[in-house]
């Protein structure tokens, strides 16, 4: 059951991240064309609106990914001081609270998208509509936490990442 979780979990993840390189290499192109742009004198007309948006795209696309592959900073400083129960105490809370912190920022950029909806909000310059950005927020958010919640449960469960990884070689 466990290893089915995680095949749609990582589905879901390498998703987010597809999206987030889209952003990335989006927002890269922009920058550029807008750089040589401006020698030629003819900058990329709204390239601002684009730059942030792909920055919203590139942040939450790859928050996911960062998660599943431990590569978010972490500072284990008083790992080695601490005893093992602690250490394993701190592995299954930390999760938990990183998917109750994107939770809650999803909650609030379903809020915010609504508003934006309501309102009509678009970008200042070429006007994209601000919605489809905070809606694609919402759900990598929720990606992101349901990750973290899968690696608190392999925490609780006492089979931490690196185990199940060599178990499902891929």
């Amino acid at each position: 059951m466990r290893s089915l979780l995680w095949k749609w979990a990582d589905r879901l993840i390498g998703l987010s991240a597809i999206v987030g390189t889209i952003g990335l290499l989006v927002g890269v192109v922009v920058v550029l064309v807008d750089v040589v742009g401006r020698e030629f004198h003819m900058p990329l007309t709204g390239a601002q609106d684009i730059s942030q948006m792909a920055m919203v795209t590139m942040v939450f696309g790859g928050m996911a990914i960062a998660d599943r592959l431990s590569a978010h900073i972490a500072v284990d400083v008083f790992e080695g001081v601490f005893p093992p129960v602690i250490n394993r105490v701190t592995q299954i809370i930390a999760p938990i609270v990183g998917a109750v912190v994107f939770l809650i920022l999803a909650r609030a950029m379903w809020e915010a998208a609504a508003l934006s909806r309501m309102l009509n909000l678009a970008t200042n310059i070429i006007f994209l509509p601000k919605a489809w950005f905070q809606y694609m927020a919402v759900v990598m958010s929720v990606i992101t936490a349901l990750a973290m919640i899968l690696r608190a449960v392999d925490a609780i469960l006492g089979c931490p990442r690196s185990e199940y990884e060599a178990d499902t070689k891929r």
